[in-house]
């Protein structure tokens, strides 16, 4: 239905994604007006897992949509990538899913095309699904496109993808919130499997079989999978939509029970330091030091990418210099909440959270000579232990990461795991310059300082990209384009040409030709046929060839000789002919004719000062005709042809004999 570009918001700068509908879906002009109002219903839905619309305009009469960009993958990709993922992996890309999609159905919208292509997902700099970030996109966005499309055709148009589309929209062309609930139950057969539930030549094949047939249980192909997600499966899937979960959220509501029950759900939070209540102590009657019980914080120790927008930053422990926090003179204090001390006797003491605030006793200097060497000696071995900590700390313990590039991978891991490294093996990716299994990037860089033991990943060349030209003859020119756009290739019409095989406006031919390896951005020029040629070509096989040219001229076309010696041909007749008689041509196209020299030609040797009889006889066995004139029991005085002649077999010679 589209094309998304990357693109750059000059004024905020920031990268963003610009879907522009293709011109074959907005030719009705009240696509514009239905296209609109769904940018705007779809710009309303805000969720930390659907990807937010920004704007929407139109550009030379296509509508278009500025999105959220997301730094990520499609779960089609993954797939393609992996082909199944583990149940635990499964559900927690289904769970964000369905977060996204129920709230959609709580704001009254149905998305209608729930697949793996508008399932985007931004994995962790450190690689697992488990801790990736899922966004839904093109909510709302089949419904306009449909719509349009049943104003303009009067009904019967489906707008879906028919591997994930429920039988109520096949058979009754009607969607709600157990349609999505239906296609999420694909999507999760798909994940588990490996592949959709049901496959065939034809569309419309496909689609009924989700009519006709019940979801086979995910154990069937993957033998091992719990029956609790058979169950999920199972009940998401249901061909009667009242026997399915009402919509995302119910079927939410069972997913994470049964994330639950594997035991993938995630860890519950501790409580937040300060959620006691305050509490009264009892009364002091000395001058004490009132000791406080401190709940250290909640630390958030997930990596800024991972957080949702709006999910804010929990509080991180605070540090205090070596020895520990110094109260003000006259109390002490400890972090996690706020106390009131009372200070010599007799008064009350209130406490927040765990935190203290009282009056300390002071004790009376050390008067002994050996105590105070003993506290000399040991101030110098805490300052000793606090250098030597120091020093690990900060330099100890790191080591250099080394320069991998362009280092096979064998090299560069042995290099690694000499450097007291572990490796990791990111995606490949293509290049043109580093050699294939040779690394062409790594996690850190090379001189960064890493503790011992930590991962550096490497991502491995796969070589110079090459894309195979796909066979796109004989398919409409759009439609070749659009393929060859897919595969990240240029599409350029060439000159059109006529074709009596192809109908007009379908692909004859592509350069380079298909099967053919070309890089990422290559042109491939294409060829599409103008129909069939206005001119019928005759038949001229067996017609001397001038009688044949003067045919083939008076139709305007022109004609190009090829000769053939043939014993069984006459002389110039035409022995075969390119195009054939009933094909087309265009004005001034080339006609090919083979023309036949006949039998091989025979060289007349000398017979002049001969018997004639002699002579007569020599030339019949060369297979001529011969006649003589005057006296035939004579001597050969003139012969025509003369000697050294060339002459077709069978040609008449007359000798002169007196």
């Amino acid at each position: 239905m589209a094309t998304v570009y990357t693109a750059t918001d000059e004024r905020l700068e920031r990268t963003v994604a610009l879907k522009i509908i293709h011109p074959s879906q907005s030719r009705d002009p009240r696509f514009l007006e239905r296209f609109t109002d769904e940018a705007k219903t779809i710009a309303r839905l805000t969720h930390p897992n659907v990807v937010a619309v920004y704007d929407q305009g139109v550009y030379r009469g296509l509508p278009y949509l500025v999105m959220e960009y997301v730094r990520g993958r499609t779960l089609r990709d993954i797939l393609a990538q992996r082909r199944r993922l583990d149940p635990g992996e499964a559900l927690t890309i289904l769970d964000q899913m369905l977060a996204a999609v129920a709230a959609a159905h709580r704001a009254g919208l149905v998305h209608r095309d729930v697949k793996p292509e508008n399932v985007l997902v931004a994995e962790p700099p450190s690689g697992g699904l488990m801790d990736a970030v899922v966004k839904v996109a093109d909510f709302g966005l089949a419904r306009a496109v449909e719509a349009s499309a049943e104003d303009e055709s009067g009904g019967g148009q489906l707008m879906a993808t028919v591997a994930y589309v429920a039988p109520e929209l096949v058979s009754e062309g009607k969607a709600d919130t157990r349609t999505d609930v239906y296609a999420s139950g694909i999507v999760l057969f798909e994940m588990l499997t490996g592949r959709v539930p049901y496959d065939g030549d034809q569309p419309i094949e496909i689609a009924w079989a989700h009519v006709d047939n019940d979801v086979p249980a995910p154990s069937t192909l993957v033998p091992g999978l719990p029956p609790s997600v058979d169950a999920l499966v199972r009940s998401a899937t249901r061909r009667d939509p009242a026997a399915r979960p009402t919509d995302a959220g119910r079927l939410l509501t069972a997913v994470q029970a049964v994330r639950e029950e594997l035991g993938s759900a995630p860890a519950a939070v501790p409580p937040r330091p300060g959620d006691a209540a305050t509490a009264q102590l009892r009364p002091v009657s000395e001058p004490t030091q009132v000791v406080a019980r401190v709940q250290p914080p909640v630390v958030d120790d997930r990596p800024p990418w991972s957080r949702l927008p709006g999910q804010p930053e929990r509080a991180r422990p605070q540090t205090y210099p070596a020895g520990g926090y110094q109260p003000p003179a006259g109390g002490t204090y400890s972090s996690g909440g706020t106390a009131y001390g009372s200070t010599a006797s007799g008064g009350t003491a209130y406490a927040s959270g765990g935190g203290a605030y009282g009056t300390p006793r002071r004790p009376a200097p050390a008067e002994n000579p050996r105590l105070r060497v003993a506290l000399l000696a040991g101030g110098l071995a805490v300052l000793l232990v606090v250098l030597l900590g120091g020093w690990w700390l900060g330099f100890g313990r790191y080591t250099t990461v080394p320069t991998l590039t362009n280092l096979s991978q064998a090299d560069a891991q042995s290099a690694i795991t000499q450097a007291g490294f572990e490796v990791r093996l990111g995606d490949g990716r293509y290049d043109e310059t580093v050699p294939k299994d040779s690394v062409v990037a790594q996690d850190p860089p090379s001189g960064s300082r890493l503790t011992k033991g930590s991962t550096v990943t490497l991502i491995l060349s796969l070589g110079p990209e090459r894309i195979v030209v796909p066979d796109v003859v004989g398919k409409d020119f759009a439609v070749a384009k659009l393929d060859l756009e897919n595969l990240g290739l240029t599409a350029e019409r060439g000159p059109d040409r006529f074709d009596n095989a192809i109908p007009e406006g379908f692909v004859v031919a592509v350069e380079p030709a298909v099967n053919a390896e070309v890089k990422p951005g290559d042109r491939v020029t294409v060829t599409v046929s103008k129909g069939r040629a206005p001119i019928t070509v005759p038949s001229v096989i067996g017609k001397n060839v001038n009688e044949a040219r003067a045919q083939l001229a008076a139709l305007g076309l022109n004609v190009l000789e090829e000769r053939k010696d043939d014993p069984n041909r006459a002389r110039d007749e035409v022995i075969s002919q390119d195009p054939p008689d009933g094909a087309g041509a265009e004005p001034g196209a080339d006609i090919r004719l083979t023309v036949s020299n006949g039998p091989p030609q025979v060289t007349l040797p000398r017979v002049v000062d001969r018997p004639c009889q002699e002579a007569k006889a020599q030339l019949e066995g060369m297979g001529l005709r011969v006649r003589t004139d005057v006296n035939p029991n004579a001597t050969v005085r003139f012969q025509n042809p003369a000697e050294n002649t060339p002459v077709d077999p069978n040609a008449e010679v007359v000798l002169t004999c007196f």
